[in-house]
């Protein structure tokens, strides 16, 4: 098994181009997985279609910039900033090494170009002139991309930087699975699909040539982004976002050996996600939602509420699904707005798929003799 590994290795070396393995052929993750740490999850649910190390901690490098990014895309979205406001950057900005595009001190870009240089050509200066203007300094930025991955419930992941670099860090890293929450928060702004989709693009009138560095976007059908990031800590590593008929996938790899290695782990995931899944919209049956009683309450009954979930990921090929309905017959007062009244159960071929709670919705307090004595009165 190893030689064969070796062989696909080599091969994808030669051509420069990922080489997938097929769903079908998948048996064992060393198989198909190359990496230290990996995670595939559905953006549009979020649900974990596989994992591997998923939550161990490993330098992220530049894939890091996801966060960064969701920070400039929220702040674009509530006002804050805008895409034609103009960027001066800073000495600490032109300072970041690395990946760049040279930005000179004092030097002005507008909030568009800057993203286009962080999205595609994974620029550590036009990075952390963005992250200035959104928050006023780097130190305030981080701080604000920290917040924000608490405020996701995210307990594997701290930021040192904005940027991924992590010669000088010593407690910068995250993980697979705490990366695709954050890509799928990314994702909800379509406007980044301007950027990700870019093979070739240019800054300063032709001057300055950006290049994906996610090859993907060459190559693979139906990718839409996202980032790669690489450092001699952290190995190579990227978060890949894909559709394909409306359902969108996040292969997230992390501490691959090789470049080719990475991009192969991520197809191979992608692939094996599209192959072996799809989205189901349920279809609920309100007339078997009934009322609940309740004893002691001011009010007599109430209707359980549920979320309304969209789509929900399948199998392919579960075949025929079926609902079963449990509803509590009655509750005591009080009733608290999260408080359960049953369950709606997607059922295929005896397995489960999904299970949606009822609940109540809203709080209804228990009945107390000063709000018999109120209704006795507005009655009189």
């Amino acid at each position: 098994m190893r030689k064969i590994i070796a062989l696909i290795i080599t091969v994808a070396l030669a051509i420069s181009l990922p080489v997938s393995v097929k769903a079908e052929e998948i048996n064992e993750k060393n198989d198909f997985d190359f990496s230290k740490a990996s995670i595939l999850m559905c953006a549009d649910t979020g649900d974990i279609i596989y994992e591997n190390n998923a939550y161990e901690h490993l330098s992220p490098a530049s894939v890091t910039k996801i966060m960064s990014i969701l920070l400039v895309l929220e702040a674009i979205n509530s006002g804050k900033v805008s895409l034609s406001d103009q960027v001066s950057a800073s000495q600490n900005a032109t300072a970041m090494g690395g990946s760049q595009i040279w930005l000179e001190v004092g030097e002005t870009m507008t909030v568009d170009e800057l993203l286009k240089a962080v999205v595609v050509a994974s620029a550590n200066d036009a990075c952390a002139a963005l992250g200035e203007y959104v928050s006023g300094s780097l130190p305030s930025f981080i701080k604000d991309m920290n917040r924000r991955a608490k405020d996701l419930g995210l307990e594997n992941t701290n930021f040192e930087n904005c940027t991924g670099l992590d010669d000088t860090s010593t407690n910068h890293y995250s993980c697979a699975h705490d990366l695709a929450v954050i890509a799928r928060e990314v994702l909800k702004y379509d406007v980044i699909y301007n950027y990700t989709t870019i093979w070739l693009d240019y800054l300063r009138n032709g001057e300055t040539e950006l290049n994906n560095t996610n090859k993907l976007v060459n190559t693979y059908n139906g990718i839409t982004g996202l980032k790669t990031g690489t450092t001699s800590k952290a190995g190579f590593c990227i978060c890949a976002t894909a559709r394909r008929e409306d359902m969108n996938l996040i292969a997230v790899v992390l501490g691959a050996d090789t470049s080719e290695s990475r991009f192969l782990t991520a197809t191979n995931l992608l692939d094996y996600g599209f192959a072996n899944y799809e989205l189901y919209v349920p279809d609920i049956d309100e007339a078997q939602i009934t009322e609940v009683k309740i004893v002691n309450g001011i009010e007599k009954s109430i209707k359980p509420s549920y979320d309304l979930f969209d789509k929900i990921l399948i199998k392919k090929g579960s075949g025929e699904i079926n609902y079963s309905y449990t509803v509590t017959e009655s509750v005591t007062a009080p009733v608290n707005i999260n408080d359960s009244l049953g369950e709606i159960k997607l059922i295929s071929d005896n397995t489960e798929l999904k299970t949606i709670k009822l609940y109540a919705g809203k709080e209804i307090p228990k009945i107390k003799f000063s709000y018999i004595f109120k209704e006795l009165l507005n009655k009189i």
